[in-house]
């Protein structure tokens, strides 16, 4: 009989943990926040008998089975490991951007779009995701303006071309954000310098979506099993690493 353990880190729930309402999760009439939403499925998952420690595994061997997982008062064997750790969103690190997190700073626009409905809003970032995330916005703000610290992106021209053509995204180049604003807790814009004239300037947003990319939880693991050059877990067929009994799944095999 499988004795599933849940090992959820002191960190639990992720990302969804910074999310206030969460509406595209199947199952829910009306929208839910993110840490209500990991309370449900953490309720679930020991209904049907798992275990949980809220502790960190820092170290593993997977060289021979049972694999063995290393915390840090104590040490267990595992016939089986599946490794979800996800990915932590890259932040900026701008003057006040701690206390704006999860307050009118994001970095899930399917999560939170919603909330800026006829708003003005802005998106960090010049790639793939940043384009995305602004084409997606277009669909509730009242104006998305793309901030983007280079005149040259990463983006696919496709999906750049894309976040050109739509009349609501406005782009800001060269542009190196330095403060968050607001007051009581509450958004209402940003400073940058302009990196080719030094000069600072000031953009009014109410809500912002950094998309500058995400860093694996993956560290722990020693490059145990087969990371491609980032970091994330490279799957060999569906869920399988390239260690026979160890297995991945979501943010932390996916680069998408």
């Amino acid at each position: 009989m499988l004795k599933p353990l849940q090992i959820s880190g002191y960190n639990a729930g992720g990302q969804l943990m910074l999310t206030s309402d969460v509406e595209n999760f199947p199952g829910y009439r009306n929208a839910i926040t993110g840490p209500d939403l990991m309370e449900d499925l953490m309720h679930q998952a020991k209904k049907f008998g798992t275990e949980v420690w809220q502790t960190d595994v820092t170290r593993v061997d997977f060289s021979k089975r049972p694999f063995i997982l290393s915390m840090q008062n104590c040490t267990i064997l595992a016939d089986a490991v599946i490794i979800s750790t996800g990915a932590n969103s890259i932040w900026l690190n701008a003057k006040r951007e701690a206390e704006f997190q999860g307050k009118g700073i994001s970095t899930c626009a399917t999560c939170d779009g919603f909330l800026f409905r006829d708003k003005c809003v802005v998106v960090i970032g010049g790639g793939d995701s940043a384009m995305e995330e602004a084409n997606f916005l277009s669909r509730f703000a009242k104006k998305v303006t793309i901030v983007h610290r280079r005149d040259t992106f990463r983006a696919s021209k496709i999906m750049l071309e894309r976040a050109r053509a739509n009349p609501k995204i406005h782009f800001v180049c060269n542009a190196e954000v330095q403060s968050w604003l607001g007051e009581n807790e509450v958004l209402s814009g940003l400073t940058y310098k302009d990196t080719v004239t030094g000069e600072e300037q000031k953009i009014d947003c109410e809500g912002a979506f950094i998309a500058i990319g995400h860093k694996p939880n993956t560290a722990f693991l020693n490059k145990q099993v087969e990371v491609d050059e980032k970091g994330y877990i490279v799957l060999k067929e569906h869920t399988m690493t390239s260690v026979p009994g160890v297995f991945a799944c979501g943010d932390v095999a996916d680069t998408r």
